[in-house]
């Protein structure tokens, strides 16, 4: 089974990559674009039997920085 885990920064925290996105959209011409904020998305292929619960603890222990970072699992 598929699993894809979305990951983005908690509102408030710095994106210098977003702003780096941004800038570069302005310079090629691009309006229109308010804000950029960049996340990262990881993708997982689970046994059928790996739970909602074992999934938000990988997430919680390995693949985020729960701090900083929200995350969303979606499974296919």
């Amino acid at each position: 089974m598929k699993v894809r885990v979305f990951v983005t920064l908690k509102n408030g925290v710095l994106d210098p990559q977003g702003k780096a996105i941004h800038h570069a959209l302005e310079g090629l011409g691009f309006s229109g674009v308010n804000d950029v904020r960049a996340g990262r998305l990881i993708e997982l292929d689970v046994n059928e039997g790996v739970s909602d619960e074992n999934i938000q603890d990988m997430c919680k222990k390995l693949l985020t920085n729960t701090v900083i970072e929200n995350f969303e699992i979606e499974r296919n």
